[in-house]
Formats: structure tokens, C-alpha cells, sequence
């Protein structure tokens, strides 16, 4: 077993000599491959990963905010898929980071990890300094409100390039309420969202993750590209865009910061 400190554990995986789970009171946060990062375990991060992959071309590097480090998952696959990517991490709880520090091999020198929270780093960042921002921000499996609203949405696009991706990991259960809620709030900053799932979930059958991606200029997704990418994952998925997602959302009022 992995050592404990604060309810986290560092597990390795029996059937894959270099993986380790990160759990949080006995539930996996995150999983890394210590000699394959581009080995992606859980499902949602894969979808992520499809989308960053065909969002831009393959080998360009990507200056990438990510808000949520965990085991630092993505870090490591877009140093080993994209090198020279400068990236910025930040992890709200400094037990993850130091448990990580010194568990895990350090990632190349051009990622950064802060501990701060996420919505106080955006605003601090500069307008248009990032080609992408990775949200995966939970706290006792839920995201934290003042990471899910119109108001944040818009730091985020401030911070991104023109060209810039918002990728958003979401957890959900059937009817999918807070799924539609967070695609109307990002519909209300950008000019693009899609919706990426597995197809049960998209269908609203099941407990799990999705994931939104967003864009600033209409037709910068290259959904059939990401369509393809996905229906091909081991755990095939979908995509609701365009008058499908409106559709998906039809009633859903975007959320907002209190006394807004």
C-alpha cells in the first residue's frame, strides 16, 4: 500500500508495474503512469485528452493552466505528447502536493505546481495567456460553486488565448441537472460547448463523469475529428453539440455568483 497522510494514499496498481492510484479517504482521485504517461486510466481523462489532441496540431506545445493537480495525470502526458509545453498546476490542497512531491518523480521542469485555490489564480493570471485551462476541481466529490458560475466562466475566457480550449471535468447522475446547468454557463461565455460522455451517460443512465469542452470562435472544434477520437476509446462514447446540446439543455439557467 501506498504511505497515508491526511486520508490520501498512493496505490500502486498490481497489474501495471508503474501505475499508482491516488486515493482521497478510500476513493481514486487520480491514476499516473510512472513509465507510460501517456497510459490514461479512467475514462473522463482520456476524453479530455481527445479533445486537447485534436484541438491543435500534434507536437505543438501548449501553454496549459490546469485547476485541479492530483497526481498530475495530464501534466505528465502533455510533457510526453506535446514537449516544451510550459504548464501551470494548481492544487488547493498542499497535502496532495506534498504527497505527490515526494512519492512521484518530479515532471520536467516546464510545469509549475501552486497550492492556492483555483478562482483566486485565474483572476490573478493575465488576459490571454494560456492556449488551454483543464478544470478538474472537486472537493468531497463535488465541485466547489464559485468554480461553476457565468462569473468565473468569464475569467477563464479572459485568461484564454483567441484560439484557447476550456476543458471541464464534470461528475453527474441521472437526470444530469447539474451537467445541464454547467453547459448553459459555458454557453453564455462562449461561442462553442460540446458535451463529451460515454453513451449512458449522455443518455442519463448511470452515475459518472462528463466532460465540456469550449471554445471562443464558432467552428473551432473539429467535432468529427473528436467524434471519431472518442466513438474509438475502449469505453465508446458521444458527443451533444450544436441544436443537440440545446436541446440537452432547454430549461437549465446558467449559474451565477450570489446577488447576481
Amino acid at each position: 500500500m501506498g504511505r497515508e497522510q491526511h486520508g490520501l494514499a498512493l496505490v500502486p496498481d498490481r497489474t501495471r508495474p508503474g501505475g499508482r492510484t491516488l486515493l482521497a479517504a478510500g476513493v481514486p482521485q487520480s491514476y499516473v503512469d510512472l513509465t507510460d504517461p501517456t497510459y490514461l486510466h479512467f475514462e473522463y481523462v482520456r476524453r479530455i485528452a481527445a479533445a486537447i489532441d485534436v484541438s491543435a496540431p500534434a507536437g505543438v506545445p501548449l501553454r496549459t493552466l490546469h485547476l485541479g493537480g492530483g497526481a498530475l495525470t495530464l501534466p505528465r502526458y502533455l510533457c510526453a505528447t506535446r514537449p516544451d509545453s510550459p504548464q501551470v498546476v494548481v492544487e488547493r490542497d498542499p497535502a496532495v502536493v506534498e504527497l505527490v512531491t515526494r512519492e512521484l518523480p518530479a515532471p520536467p521542469a516546464t510545469v509549475s505546481v501552486r497550492v492556492a485555490d483555483a478562482r483566486a489564480a485565474v483572476a490573478a493570471e493575465p488576459a490571454g495567456g494560456f492556449d488551454l485551462v483543464v478544470a478538474d476541481v472537486y472537493q468531497a466529490a463535488r465541485m466547489p460553486a464559485h468554480v461553476g458560475t457565468v462569473e468565473f466562466v468569464r475569467e477563464v475566457a479572459r485568461v484564454l488565448r483567441p484560439d484557447g480550449v476550456y476543458l471541464v471535468n464534470l461528475t453527474d447522475l441521472p437526470p444530469l441537472v447539474f451537467s445541464r446547468v454547467q453547459a448553459a454557463t459555458l454557453r453564455t461565455v462562449f461561442a462553442e460547448v460540446c458535451l463529451i460522455g460515454g453513451r449512458r451517460m449522455l443518455g442519463g443512465r448511470r452515475y459518472g463523469n462528463l466532460v465540456l469542452a469550449a471554445y471562443h470562435r464558432p467552428g473551432r472544434l473539429p467535432l468529427e475529428r473528436l467524434a471519431a477520437r472518442v466513438a474509438r476509446d475502449p469505453e465508446p462514447g458521444g458527443l451533444r453539440h450544436g441544436t443537440d446540446l440545446t436541446g440537452f439543455i432547454a430549461g437549465a439557467r446558467p449559474a451565477r455568483d450570489p446577488g447576481n
